[in-house]
């Protein structure tokens, strides 16, 4: 097949198109250059050579490495409890129908999109003061997944909802319960419903700085989020070196689930069995 010559129209708007790309590849750019260079700062330049010194300040502050601690716990709490309500919720409702079943999960789609932003975040707060919640990872797990929950259920029906209900009534009549059906049934066939659910909690939880800002006051139990704001100078101003260094290993964790995600699945999610 030939391929089309260029005209002048694609000349112009790949012109057009190259500063716009460049905007979003530069900082990409600059996270993976500046940690490694020897005079760090906010322009894309390998200036002095390369070192790993600014890696190596990272490892040896201790709020940076209690940070990536607290990251994986609250991250980590968070997609158990999710993954796991979201599974038994969405299972109730993609088997059982009741009055008002859909009105319900769009009106949790709706508020869950409040639940999380700016606009909640006074009453979040009270409602954690008055928990006892306040400065806890616990208030910083439930608060996250009361926003992630309702979308996840959403997605997670979805996939329920592919799978044949001659399966479970299979289960059914061979003696087995309905929590055994949903465990030997649903559980295998939707597992890439779950993985889908299990890496956007992940995702949003470990990038979350709004909730564990105004919930946490102890920088014993920040994470990264909020620790790597306290990389400065003994004069106040930014370490540039430590603060690039820090934010390439923060993302990291992301791309490592992202990457083993592809290579099992290869992104081709679709719903129970057709995949």
């Amino acid at each position: 097949m030939r391929r089309r010559p260029l005209n002048i129209l694609d000349v112009i708007r790949y012109i057009a198109l190259a500063p716009i790309l460049s905007f979003f590849i530069a900082p990409v750019v600059w996270l993976f250059v500046t940690p490694f260079s020897k005079r760090p700062s906010l322009s894309i330049s390998l200036a002095g050579g390369l070192t790993t010194d600014n890696f190596i300040r990272v490892f040896r502050n201790p709020t940076a490495l209690i940070a990536f601690r607290n990251s994986l716990i609250i991250s980590g709490g968070t997609v158990v409890l999710v993954t796991f309500s979201a599974l038994l919720a969405a299972y109730a409702l993609s088997r059982h129908y009741f009055k008002g079943r859909d009105l319900l999960l769009y009106t949790l789609i709706l508020f869950s999109s409040v639940v999380t932003g700016v606009a909640a975040m006074v009453p979040l707060f009270m409602l954690n003061l008055k928990l006892g919640l306040v400065d806890s990872h616990l208030g910083v797990i439930l608060t996250m997944s009361g926003g992630l929950l309702p979308t996840s259920i959403f997605i997670l029906k979805d996939f329920i909802d592919s799978i044949p209900r001659t399966y479970e009534e299979a289960a059914l009549v061979d003696g087995s319960s309905p929590l055994q059906a949903m465990l030997r049934i649903f559980l295998p066939l939707s597992s890439k419903g779950i993985i889908v659910i299990a890496m956007l909690v992940f995702v949003n939880s470990w990038s979350n700085f709004l909730i564990p800002f105004v919930l946490l006051r102890s920088n014993k139990l920040y994470p990264i989020s909020i620790a790597i704001y306290t990389f400065f100078t003994e004069i106040g101003v930014p370490d540039v070196g430590m603060i690039s260094a820090y934010s390439l290993l923060y993302t990291i964790p992301v791309i490592l689930v992202y990457l083993i995600v592809e290579k099992k699945f290869g992104f081709s999610f679709y719903g129970g069995i057709k995949a």
